[in-house]
């Protein structure tokens, strides 16, 4: 018996997001114009308040699937399932669009290169000399 709860310990460990994440960075374009946001700023790009990075260029904010829900509970404190209702009201409304949905931390890398006003963030770990960070989330 405590082998299995040991067993069940470690594999809810192991399973959970906050046991395994590290410390998210939101990333922006070198040639955005962006050199450091704000949380506050952040938080109205990533929930469509805001249309335009702080530069004045158009803003493209881009998730990342497999860090999508430890970066909006570090960001707005909010679970997924809030983020999608909250999304889905307003896409109901025809008042915003969500972010574009990226598959790994290397897609988010690419799209925000090749976008001057795209902006996404990543785990730390994986972040590459050729984006700006512009807000560091710990969590």
């Amino acid at each position: 018996m405590n082998r299995a709860a040991s067993l069940l310990v470690a594999g809810l460990l192991l399973a959970s997001p906050a046991a395994t994440a590290g410390d998210l960075v939101v990333i922006a374009n070198a040639g955005s114009g962006v050199d450091k946001l704000t949380r506050e700023e952040a938080v109205n790009i990533f929930m469509g308040r805001y249309k335009k990075l702080p530069s004045g260029i158009a803003a493209l904010p881009v998730d990342e699937s497999g860090e999508k829900a430890a970066f909006y509970k570090a960001l707005v404190g909010k679970e997924l399932p809030e983020i999608h209702s909250y999304w889905a009201r307003l896409v109901f409304s025809g008042q915003g669009s969500p972010p574009r949905q990226m598959e790994s931390a290397a897609e988010v890398i690419e799209t925000i290169v090749n976008n001057k006003g795209a902006i996404g963030y990543i785990d730390k770990k994986k972040l590459s000399s050729r984006v700006k960070v512009v807000l560091e989330l710990a969590q």
